[in-house]
């Protein structure tokens, strides 16, 4: 009975040992956490969640002037259909002037789980410079995977990539239903002096309308394709060709093509596209054209000369993200009939939890040259079948967000929902 007694203290003593021992570890990792760095996580599409739970050497915090590490990622397509994510690192407050740029490469085969850990490993790595300089350094350790000594295999596909795509949308009510079904091809080849991308698309939908006993039907369908052709001219000019065919009942365009050269220049070099883009590009197009119907001008078919400026500006910084476009188009045989389009988004980080943001739209359209010679039946405009007239048209959104509380957002806790940030949040659109 002693024996057995002495036995369960012992035990006891040492489960109490241990758990104090235990104890006394997290009080040291925690004080050790309170000297980590402040890394503040600037990118829309990660999984922030999983990120701050794989990366737990670091504190994360809500505002970008809070931190000491503003880490800003930009993606962009690759030619294989993946993503280049573009990992910018920069030193801020005592860490200022510390800074550094990681990439990770994501395939078309990649699954979301695999994209997530691509991007917390590139994150780790990024991160080692500035986690070094902290006390909590001593508890990291680096290992090294030595390569696979196969090697790269030969690309037998020669940066090609193929894509087939198909779907169908069913949906209705007592007096409603609508069918919808398209299908897409695509192919690209895509590298650092060349890009070649081509691609057909066919879509068809039915919908059908029971109104106090009278039953309206109505069918859609169009196809178009499309071939683009662009070389590389040094680091901010690029030369290229267009190729367009379209059919469509909703535009009376029984067949359409369209050839164009185009030219355009990046103020800013290329490889700073991910961060920012200033490019101007025109386009000198011709396009013959078979009308299903004679429009509004008498044409059953004739062909076009066009020619078309655009100017888009691309901005990505810490401050925040503006993306601004103008394009404007005529046609030669009637300067009247030309398009102006302005397109505008800006997000801005003002102050301490402080953001505003703004989408802006507006199109003056004076070159709807297919339009319909007749009126467009009530079933044709019921559920818009065909164009109809139009010489404008605008959209715009503004709103403003303003979060406040702890700066700190180490926390995840997954019950009833994710939360994905820290403090209170007060958001107006």
């Amino acid at each position: 009975m002693r024996r057995h007694l002495g036995i369960l203290f012992a035990l006891a003593l040492a489960a109490t040992s241990l758990a104090a021992a235990m104890s006394q570890d997290q009080s040291a990792i925690d004080e050790l956490k309170k000297t980590a760095v402040r890394v503040y996580l600037d990118c829309d599409s990660c999984d922030v969640e999983y990120i701050k739970t794989e990366i737990t050497f670091v504190n994360y915090v809500r505002d970008r002037l809070e931190a000491q590490v503003h880490i800003l990622i930009t993606t962009q397509t690759t030619g294989g259909g993946g993503r280049e994510y573009t990992l910018n690192f920069m030193g801020q407050n005592d860490l200022k002037g510390t800074n550094d740029v990681q990439k990770y490469f994501s395939s078309t085969t990649d699954t979301s789980d695999d994209v997530r850990r691509g991007l917390a490993k590139a994150l780790k790595m990024g991160l080692m410079s500035y986690v070094g300089k902290t006390p909590i350094s001593r508890r990291i350790t680096v290992d090294y995977v030595p390569p696979d000594k196969a090697g790269p295999g030969r690309d037998r596909w020669n940066s090609w990539v193929f894509s087939l795509t198909g779907s169908g949308r069913f949906s209705g009510e007592e007096s409603y239903n609508d069918q919808e079904a398209d299908f897409s091809f695509s192919a690209s080849r895509v590298t650092t002096e060349s890009k070649v991308r081509l691609g057909l698309s066919l879509d068809t939908s039915k919908t059908k309308y029971d109104i106090e006993d009278e039953i309206i039907t109505g069918t859609r369908s169009s196809w178009d394709g499309s071939g683009l052709f662009v070389k590389s001219l040094g680091e901010h000019w690029s030369a290229g060709f267009f190729l367009e065919g379209e059919s469509s009942l909703y535009s009376n365009i029984d067949l359409g093509l369209t050839a164009a050269p185009a030219l355009e220049y990046n103020a800013f070099p290329y490889s700073q596209s991910t961060r920012r883009q200033l490019r101007f590009l025109y386009k000198l197009a011709v396009n013959p054209v078979k009308y299903r119907e004679e429009t509004i001008y008498g044409k059953t078919r004739e062909t076009l000369f066009r020619e078309s400026l655009s100017a888009t500006l691309d901005l990505r910084e810490k401050w925040g993200t503006v993306s601004v476009s103008a394009s404007g188009s005529h046609y030669f045989h009637d300067f009247s009939k030309n398009q102006l389009d302005l397109f505008g988004i800006v997000s801005l980080n003002l102050y301490k939890g402080l953001s505003v943001f703004g989408l802006v739209g507006r199109s003056w359209i004076h070159d709807q040259l297919s339009l319909l010679g007749r009126e467009p039946t009530f079933e044709e405009q019921l559920l818009r079948l065909r164009e109809l007239p139009r010489t404008s048209d605008y959209f715009v959104s503004i709103g403003f967000q303003f979060t406040f509380g702890s700066i700190f957002t180490n926390v995840i806790n997954p019950r009833f929902g994710s939360s994905r940030s820290g403090g209170m949040s007060i958001q107006i659109n």
